[in-house]
């Protein structure tokens, strides 16, 4: 090979290597504009369903568990930015590849990475009332106090779309025409989810999931002469105390008429308290809009169950550092124009349990009743 020639290749080489590097720089400055855009911007709540502050705290916050770690070319910033940014609008990994200029490989792996550290987090946002204190809301409000104050929280069951093998199908579709999840979950009354037990078939019902929440090796904990409150879906039991069934008790009722007995009442005064699980997966469905979505997912169903504990984790985070009045307003105003009257006939069996329950239950609505009507 003559000189020539070879300093011609030199010279491709190196003009290939600064070419490759200069357009590695021009989309490393690219993905820096777009954080900062984001951080910046009266949008960032709808580009990643919370505030800069909190995305902020919530970064240091992931980069403390280890598994979420800056790199050379990729921040944890960048990394949680585009996890929020795919669950909260159900994007798909290509399209995050475009605007982030990652490979698909990349952006899955941030995905898992950052999935993985929020749900190390579990520990943490998900709190177990311990019995010892009655809750504020109670304790301030003569409509509850003290008929409910063993009352610890609400507890429910929500469906989630799932994607399954078509053998599988049958098995999750439940109430919708397509596989869902069933998820039980207890909260508080200051809105924060304090267990959330999610994987079940659609097809479960709540009171099977309850029984396999409270055998589990980390189960649903209800202390000793506590209670919550659940609807009538769930088996009247010592631990969870449910409305009189065939009895008006949803709270629009009584915007047009008073109760009229004591079983009336009760229902009343337990749909009013009981409301704070349905505000709490209806917040949750508003932030994170894919869980009420039809659409199937583009996850496995073991990793949309496990997005869905990551939902409710962020979810307790931000009502703790980043409340959105907006989206509780909407909530509770869709609540209150719903209808809903169970007339429905107790087909529970009336073992000791069930007895027991009942008692409590006939205790409250007498005891409530008696000083309503003394007004």
């Amino acid at each position: 090979m003559c000189y020539g020639a070879y300093y011609s290749l030199e010279f491709l080489s190196q003009y290939r290597t600064r070419q490759i590097s200069y357009e590695n720089l021009e989309r490393e400055n690219r993905r820096t504009q777009l954080m900062i855009q984001l951080l910046t911007s009266e949008k960032c709540r709808d580009v990643i369903r919370m505030g800069p502050e909190a995305f902020r705290q919530l970064c240091q916050k992931l980069r403390g568990t280890g598994r979420v770690k800056d790199s050379i070319r990729s921040t944890v910033k960048e990394q949680v930015a585009k996890f929020l940014h795919i669950i909260g609008h159900n994007v798909k990994t290509r399209t995050m590849s475009f605007f982030f200029h990652r490979s698909g490989e990349t952006i899955s792996r941030h995905f898992h990475n950052v999935l993985h550290a929020i749900l190390s987090l579990e520990g943490e946002f998900f709190k177990q009332p311990s019995g010892e204190y009655v809750p504020y809301e109670i304790r301030n409000s003569s409509r509850f106090y003290p008929f409910f104050k063993d009352c610890i929280g609400a507890i429910d069951g929500t469906h989630s779309r799932v994607k399954v093998s078509r053998v599988e199908a049958p098995r999750f579709r439940g109430r919708k025409d397509h596989p869902t999840q069933n998820i039980l979950a207890a909260c508080g009354f200051d809105m924060k989810f304090t267990y959330v037990l999610a994987g079940w078939e659609g097809t479960a019902s709540d009171s099977r999931i309850l029984k396999d929440a409270l055998s589990r090796e980390h189960p649903l904990r209800i202390p000793e002469g506590k209670y919550y409150l659940g609807d009538a879906g769930f088996m009247l039991r010592p631990g969870i105390l449910t409305p009189y069934r065939g009895v008006r008790y949803h709270l629009k009722e009584y915007s047009v008429r008073e109760p009229q007995n004591s079983k009336e009442l009760f229902n009343h005064r337990h749909s009013s308290l009981r409301n704070v699980i349905e505000r709490c997966f209806g917040v949750l469905k508003k932030r994170f809009p894919i869980i009420a979505s039809d659409t199937e997912p583009y996850y496995s169903f073991e990793t949309m169950r496990d997005i869905f504990l990551a939902y409710c984790i962020l979810h307790n985070y931000l009502m703790g550092v980043d409340v959105d009045q907006s989206i509780i307003d909407a909530v509770d105003r869709e609540l209150l124009q719903e209808q809903s009257i169970d007339r429905s006939q107790s087909n529970q069996p009336r073992d000791e349990e069930y007895r027991h329950a009942s008692l409590l239950r006939d205790n409250i609505a007498f005891e409530m009743w008696n000083v309503y009507q003394s007004l």
